[in-house]
């Protein structure tokens, strides 16, 4: 349990990180450099959710839109 929860919380800000840094990339006028880790962190959201174990991983995916809202008020 704790493992899942833990891969949840990268995902989670991985996501959000990665979001912003593009964020602020293209609508701020910030250096390219953060466009690119916000890429690199939205592809490691995407191999995080690889190593969930769970056999039924769309249910779970699907619970992880609520950590991703709290993590976003966060």
């Amino acid at each position: 349990m704790i493992h899942a929860f833990a891969l949840f919380f990268m995902a989670g800000i991985a996501e959000i990180g990665g979001g912003y840094l593009i964020w602020l990339w293209l609508r701020e006028g910030k250096a390219a450099y953060l466009g690119l880790a916000g890429a690199l962190g939205l592809a490691l959201y995407g191999i995080l959710a690889t190593f969930q174990s769970f056999p039924s991983f769309g249910r779970v995916y699907a619970a992880y839109g609520g950590v991703f809202i709290i993590l976003s008020v966060l």
